[in-house]
């Protein structure tokens, strides 16, 4: 089968309306601003209570841990229930997990609890977030990639994860403005807690609901190169009625290393520690290399700066230059990469404000390349119908990275930070080496008869 066979249909699905992704994009918003948001005074509530960096970052671990379990397991049920029930399960599952840290650092800056209960109940109530909360993003990511074309995945997926990327710019940037009197350095919690139930009605109001109802249509599809696999597949790619999902077939359970996705897999652990470990770092560097351990609360601002600048950058890669590149997933992974070990450099060195914004903007710009590159890679690996277990292994391997690489990078950090620095460059020419070998060409992923 050539990859003509598919061109009708490419040209006659219907591309989700406007509206639809603009409800989508403001539940990835609203998660990733408030992410961010107390990712930005979390250095700041950590210095206030006299606790060491690493039990900061060891606080997201455990929230980290549930992710990495629980999202494959919410993108089956997506399956079955709908994208939008999971949707509005993750954020309740945000929603929560904001209001009882919110309670919970306020007793402990208020010194009604000593700082390692503060710290293990701050940790069990970002557990909501990672159990609950990783219902969304493989929904959401589900939901864009079973109804759009081959041809246009890469972009609309790159376009919802810009939705983090614009989130990470307005929660570092609004949150120094939500710490107001009364409520002090929680304040952006408190702020997200109602964004985020305002993004939760309107998901309810707004986006129809796609429960399957009615059997699935369309041929049975053996494995690929079985013995009928040159019998036409072109229905996988048809268009579904738009209110309500076809009740899917059985789609086989797809672990980390299957072998279309492994390639991807191993390039999305390797660089989302990477990553992470930056993530991890940032805000103690700004704090320490601008003298602001004694005063903390004025540290939230140049955090605050840096990681905007950082998001910025991201949004730069994700609305700027791969449309306008057109950019495949193995095309964005190696320069992502590039970029990431040139900004991490730079990051590392920097003495000041200035110096410090600039390598982590590159820093980002790479990363924001990176990520969406491995998104979209991983969901051209396979077909359609197994777009909710492939959405389930990114959102856990994203989560992956989160469960100790921030703190693994903050404890470097403590101890040398040039040591800290030389592992994420070391983990980004990682990807970069197994990328050039391993990952399939960006004009072999477009065609579904090749890249499946």
């Amino acid at each position: 089968m050539s990859s003509n066979d598919h061109s009708p249909v490419e040209n006659t699905r219907k591309p989700i309306s406007r509206d639809r992704m603009a409800l989508l994009f403001a539940v990835m918003l609203t998660t990733a601003a408030g992410n961010t948001a107390m990712q930005s005074v979390m250095p700041s509530i950590g210095t206030a209570l006299q606790v060491d960096d690493v039990w900061i970052s060891l606080a997201y671990t455990w929230s980290a841990l549930l992710w990495v379990v629980c999202a494959p397991i919410w993108a089956r049920r997506s399956d079955k229930r709908g994208r939008k029930a999971m949707m509005a399960l993750g954020l309740i599952g945000f929603i929560v997990s904001m209001g009882l840290c919110a309670l919970v650092l306020w007793f402990g800056l208020a010194g009604l609890l000593p700082a390692f209960w503060t710290l293990l109940l701050f940790a069990l109530a970002r557990s909501f977030y990672g159990g609950f909360g990783s219902a969304a993003p493989p929904a959401v990511q589900a939901y864009v990639a079973s109804r759009t074309a081959r041809s246009e995945r890469t972009q609309a997926l790159s376009l919802i994860a810009s939705s983090f990327g614009l989130g990470t710019v307005l929660g570092p940037a609004l949150a120094p403005l939500m710490i107001l009197p009364g409520v002090g350095l929680i304040g952006p919690f408190l702020a997200f807690v109602i964004l985020g139930a305002v993004t939760l009605v309107a998901l309810r109001i707004l986006l129809p609901n796609d429960e399957p109802q009615f059997a699935a249509r369309g041929v049975t599809y053996d494995a690929p190169f079985g013995a009928s696999s040159n019998s036409r597949s072109g229905d996988e790619d048809q268009e579904i009625a738009p209110e309500h999902d076809a009740a899917p077939e059985p789609v086989a359970k797809m672990g980390w290393f299957e072998a279309r996705i492994r390639p991807w897999v191993i390039a999305g652990l390797l660089g989302g520690h990477a990553h992470a470990m930056i993530l991890g770092i940032a805000g103690f560097l700004v704090l320490d290399r601008l003298g602001l351990r004694d005063s903390p609360a004025e540290g939230a601002g140049p955090v605050g700066i840096v990681l905007m600048c950082g998001a910025i950058a991201t949004l730069l890669a994700q609305w700027g230059v791969i449309p306008r590149l057109n950019m495949g997933p193995r095309a964005a992974i190696l320069w992502g990469v590039a970029l990431a070990a040139l900004g991490t450099i730079l990051f590392g060195v920097a003495q000041n404000l200035h110096g410090i914004a600039l390598g982590y903007s590159i820093a980002s710009l790479g990363f924001g390349l990176f990520r969406p590159g491995f998104n979209a890679g991983a969901s051209l690996a396979v077909s359609r119908a197994e777009q909710g277990e492939a959405s389930g292994v990114v959102a856990s391997i994203t989560g992956a990275a989160f469960v100790f690489a921030p703190a693994l990078g903050v404890w470097l950090y403590g101890h040398s930070d040039s040591i800290a620095f030389a592992v994420v460059v070391a983990l980004c020419l990682a990807v970069a080496v197994i990328g050039w070998r391993s990952l399939v060409s960006d004009e072999t992923s477009e065609q579904p008869d090749k890249a499946a």
